[in-house]
């Protein structure tokens, strides 16, 4: 027995050393360590966004700034131990007072479980009798916080709206994306336009700040801020904010055109004004718009679902950048210097241009059935005649290679123009070997000669953007160079007192690219252009620019193309209406290539609609001198 009990004592002794050495080193040896742990459980660390930077025109009119709003936050913590009934009666308060759906509330509540500690966002932009509502309540709405935010404007509202961009709440992939460079859950990005493409420079340094929490997480103390956030810098475009909103009302004024001469499908468009020597870009619009402010604060379903509704015809596209189109008989003048540099003709080369072409048992008419002469070079463009391009097609065909498509993309085309906001589509200049790669059929993976007489008026398969055409139109303008487009001047950070601001950056693109064209062959150009918006005898905008105060060169396109039409399933073929030129012929200064979706010939809808650009840059009167006889 005394053997037993001084067994046990001895592994009573052991034990009660164990116990209290471990004691001894939690307390004495990593008392601080544990202290500090403790300290940290109690406070927790939160970001302070920055103000975001504003986007201003050339002439420093703000288009996209902030302006103070409320943020409504429920803490997902404060109501772990709250009965059901407590949290059922404040959610049924609380949803007529922000408007939303007490499901959306119990959504959110759920959505924070999986990080208690994280706020989640109810409503922004909330009214001040709301918000006074809530804080003279404080006690009877536990786990709501009230903060105070910057919320984006956007000055002038539809207007360039693509362009400009939106913002939103970072995603998860472009979290993963961005984590390196400092971007955290819950920060505030640019999604789209000049908001995406210089976010780094308009986001700013967000701050950092501390907030002491029970053990539950709920809020005890008062917000302490360690790092000041700091605002954004301010980026400065090229655009003229006058010129900007002169070529959104042209858009419209050509749409409502085109629908009174009986295009009852004319439902978008797109518009570019470049200055053709250095590509810096003065207005770009796009129709429909929309108004950016819908993805400012709490984005509505209900709006976004709107915006994605093909009905709407996809008002978030940026047609100058994005769309894609035939060019139609724009797209002559690149066939017609392809065909000069290669030798397949001279200025002085006469062809056919009668009613229609047949070759291989397949019939391609002229826009214009009553004209048949022999003409030249010069008044082929002018007249934008089909039939003499299709025999230049024709010798494209016989010829080796496919020096037709090499040219369009030495000026351009198949790519895309390195312009600094996206996303930007590289277009399309088909070949036989493209034929080959994307079709199945052993008849479609031939190339015809009809493919080449197709691609010589700009249809077929041959896609473009508006940007590109109106590049491709400054290289005629300025002698032969390939400019950069693009829509940012600089960089500022802004200065107080109402002092000029500093600037950060200055954006410049690489200079203009020389092609390799010879000035002889772009002058005959030139000579075709100022003759079809001049020459009253058969220049196709003549009756648009022939009276006009200022020297302009353009060219008309009508190009075919496909369209999804309620009650044909099929799709039912339409003209989009195209008009790219410069001004002045002397000395150009602004390049406009415009285009009316479904708006008929290029003459009578597209036309028009850039005179109203050139009316409104030079400044003048819109003239028309009578019927327009246009493809």
């Amino acid at each position: 027995m005394a053997v037993r009990i001084a067994v046990l004592g001895l592994v009573a002794v052991v034990l009660f050393c164990g116990l209290f050495f471990r004691l001894w080193a939690l307390q004495v040896i990593s008392g601080d360590r544990y202290l500090e742990d403790a300290n940290n459980n109690q406070v927790r660390t939160f970001r302070v966004p920055a103000a975001r930077g504003t986007i201003v025109a050339s002439d420093g009119t703000v288009l996209a700034a902030n302006r103070p709003g409320t943020q409504i936050q429920l803490w997902p913590a404060a109501f772990d131990d709250m009965p059901r009934a407590r949290i059922r009666s404040e959610f049924r308060r609380l949803a007529p007072l922000l408007n939303v759906k007490v499901q959306d509330l119990r959504k959110a509540l759920a959505q924070g479980k999986t990080d208690p500690l994280s706020p989640v966002t109810l409503k922004t932009a909330v009214r001040n009798f709301k918000v006074n509502y809530l804080l003279e309540r404080e006690r009877e709405f536990p786990g709501i916080q009230i903060n105070a935010i910057q919320l984006r404007k956007y000055r002038y509202g539809a207007d360039a709206a693509q362009l400009l961009g939106y913002t939103g709440q970072i995603s998860a992939g472009q979290l993963k994306a961005r984590e390196d460079d400092g971007y955290a859950a819950g920060d505030i990005i640019g999604q789209s336009g000049v908001e995406a493409s210089y976010d780094r420079y308009l986001r700013g340094r967000p701050g950092v700040g501390q907030v002491r929490v029970d053990a539950l997480g709920r809020i005890t103390g008062r917000q302490e801020f360690s790092e000041l956030p700091q605002p954004g810098y301010s980026v400065k475009l090229t655009i003229d904010a006058k010129l900007q909103r002169a070529a959104q009302n042209a858009i419209a004024y050509g749409i409502n055109l085109a629908r009174r001469q009986g295009e009852y499908y004319a439902d978008g468009g797109a518009i570019v004004a470049m200055n053709p020597k250095d590509g810096s870009i003065l207005a770009m619009a796009s129709n429909p718009t929309y108004d950016p402010k819908v993805y400012v604060g709490r984005v509505s379903e209900k709006n976004l679902e709107h915006l994605a509704d093909p009905k709407a015809n996809y008002p978030t596209l940026d047609r100058p950048v994005s769309g894609l189109y035939p060019p139609g008989s724009t797209f002559k003048p690149v066939t017609a210097l392809a065909a000069l540099e290669t030798g397949l003709i001279t200025p002085g080369t006469v062809l056919r241009c009668d009613p229609s072409y047949e070759i291989a048992g397949q019939t391609f008419s002229n826009w214009d059935p009553f004209y048949n002469a022999s003409i030249q070079l010069v008044p082929a463009i002018a007249m934008s005649c089909d039939t003499y391009f299709y025999r230049v097609g024709k010798m494209f065909y016989d010829a080796q290679g496919s020096p037709l498509q090499e040219w369009a993309r030495r000026m351009g085309f198949g790519r895309t123009t390195g312009v600094d906001v996206g996303p930007e589509p590289s277009g399309l200049i088909p070949t036989p070997a493209w034929r080959r790669q994307h079709f199945t059929h052993a008849w479609d993976q031939v190339w015809h000669p009809g493919d080449s007489i197709q691609l010589a008026i700009g249809q077929g398969d041959v896609l473009v953007t508006p940007l590109q055409m109106a590049r491709f139109y400054s290289l005629i303008a300025n002698g032969g160079k390939l400019v950069e487009p693009h829509v940012v001047s600089q960089i500022e950070e802004p200065s107080p007192n109402g002092q000029a601001p500093v600037v950060v950056r200055t954006v410049k693109p690489p200079p203009p690219r020389d092609v390799g064209l010879d000035p002889a062959n772009i002058s005959v150009v030139q000579e075709g252009l100022v003759d079809a918006a001049q020459n009253g005898s058969y220049g196709t905008s003549a009756a648009v620019f022939g009276a006009f105060p200022v020297s302009i060169a353009g060219k008309t396109g009508t190009a075919e193309k496909y369209q999804q039409i309620p009650g044909y399933p099929n799709g039912k073929l339409l003209d989009q209406s195209w008009w790219c030129g410069y001004g002045p012929t002397s000395n150009p200064e602004l390049v406009v290539c415009a285009l009316i979706e479904n708006g008929g010939h290029g003459g009578t809808a597209a036309a028009p609609t850039a005179m109203r650009v050139f009316a409104n840059y030079f400044g003048v009167k819109p003239t028309q001198l009578g019927a327009i006889h246009s493809d």
